[in-house]
C-alpha cells in the first residue's frame, strides 16, 4: 500500500540507518537492488527492510509483448491442461489419458472426452486441449461449456485426482468479454511503468486480436522465446505438409495434362472415322440422284482448295521439301 511506497522511497533516497555519510552509499546500494529487482532495502533502525522483487516499479528488467486474445466461445468447451510430461509420452499414452480423464469425470456413459490438440510447452511440459461431449437420452449431443467444465476441474478433490495424472494447471480457453479486455488493458500490471504501458497500447500491431502483456525478468523472456520457437516449429511442420501436398497436386496435374492430350488425339481420330462413315452413308443415300446446285458449288470450292494445296509453292510442295530435308539429315546424321 501507500506505506510500502513511502518505505521504498525512504530506502532509495534517504535512509537514516547509520546517521552519517554511509547512508548515501546505502541509498545507492538500495537503488541498485531495486533496479535489479532483488534484495532487501534497509533504511531505518527498528523497521523491517523493504523487500525488492521484480514487480517493484524501479526494476529495469521489464518489457511488454503482445499475446493473442483467445477467440473460442464458451460453447466450444475447450479446456487447456498442462502436463509435466513430454509430448512424445503424452502422444504414446493418449488413449489411457482419455480413459483416465473420463474416470475423473465420474465415468458416465453419456460423456466422451475428446482431444483437440497436443503441443509442447517449455520445460518439458505439454499442453493438451480437450473438450467433453454429452449425449442426452433423446440422442442429441452437445459440448459441455468451457466454464462449467473448468469449475468442475477446479474442485479440490477433482484437482487432486488431476494432479495424480500429472496435470499441473488447467485453463478454460474462452474469449474475453470487451469489459474484461478493457480491465486488463486499463492498468499496467506488476509495476510496469505507466508510460511504457501507454506506449505499448499505441504500438499494438493488431488491437482487435492482440493484447499487451508484461514480461518481467529474464526467465519470463526465455519462456516467451521458447514459446515463439515452439510456434515457429509448428508453422514449419505445417508448411512442410502443405509443400508435400503441392508436390502431389503438381504430379497429378502433369498426369491429367498428359491424359487430356491423349483424349484430344483420340477425339481427332474418332472425328475422322465418323466423317468417313458419314461420307459413305451420304454417297449411298445420293446414288442415282442428279447433282444438285449447291453440290456443284461445293465441288467447285473443293476443286479450288485441292489445286491450291497441290500448287508447287503451296503446302504439298513445302511438305515434300521438309520431308526430303529430314531424310537427308537422317542420312548424314
Amino acid at each position: 500500500g501507500s506505506m510500502g511506497t513511502i518505505n521504498t522511497a525512504s530506502a532509495l533516497s534517504a535512509p537514516t540507518l547509520l546517521g552519517d555519510e554511509r547512508d548515501a552509499i546505502l541509498a545507492k546500494w538500495n537503488q541498485l537492488q531495486a533496479f535489479w529487482g532483488t534484495g532487501k532495502g534497509f533504511f531505518m533502525n527498528n523497521t523491517p527492510p523493504v523487500e525488492f522483487t521484480q514487480e517493484n516499479p524501479f526494476c529495469r528488467f521489464k518489457a511488454v509483448g503482445f499475446s493473442y486474445i483467445p477467440n473460442n466461445k464458451d460453447e466450444d468447451g475447450l479446456i487447456s491442461l498442462i502436463f509435466n510430461k513430454k509430448e512424445s509420452d503424452i502422444r504414446g499414452q493418449q488413449q489411457q489419458l482419455v480413459e483416465s480423464l473420463h474416470k475423473v469425470l465420474g465415468g458416465h456413459q453419456t460423456l466422451t472426452v475428446n482431444v483437440e490438440g497436443v503441443k509442447t510447452k517449455a520445460d518439458n511440459q505439454t499442453e493438451v486441449i480437450i473438450y467433453v461431449v454429452e449425449r442426452s437420452p433423446n440422442g442429441t449431443s452437445r459440448r459441455v461449456g468451457a466454464s462449467a467444465l473448468f469449475s468442475y476441474f477446479e474442485q479440490a478433490h477433482i484437482k487432486a485426482n488431476m494432479q495424480q495424472l500429472g496435470v499441473t494447471g488447467a485453463m478454460a480457453q474462452t474469449e474475453l468479454s470487451p469489459v474484461q479486455i478493457k480491465q486488463l488493458i486499463q492498468n499496467p500490471l506488476s509495476g510496469v511503468d505507466p508510460i511504457i504501458w501507454e506506449q505499448a497500447k499505441v504500438d499494438n500491431p493488431d488491437p482487435e486480436r492482440l493484447i499487451p502483456v508484461p514480461m518481467i525478468g529474464f526467465k519470463e523472456l526465455l519462456r516467451r522465446l521458447e514459446v515463439q520457437d515452439q510456434m515457429t516449429k509448428q508453422h514449419q511442420s505445417r508448411l512442410d505438409i502443405i509443400s508435400e501436398d503441392i508436390g502431389e497436386l503438381q504430379k497429378n496435374q502433369t498426369t491429367t495434362m498428359a491424359k487430356i492430350g491423349q483424349y484430344k488425339r483420340k477425339l481427332m481420330e474418332l472425328s475422322h472415322r465418323v466423317l468417313q462413315v458419314l461420307i459413305k452413308q451420304e454417297i449411298q443415300r445420293k446414288s442415282g440422284f442428279a447433282i444438285q446446285a449447291e453440290e456443284e458449288q461445293l465441288r467447285v470450292q473443293l476443286d479450288t482448295i485441292q489445286s491450291e494445296l497441290n500448287a508447287p509453292t503451296q503446302f504439298k510442295g513445302r511438305l515434300n521439301e521438309l520431308m526430303s530435308q529430314i531424310r537427308m539429315q537422317n542420312h548424314f546424321g
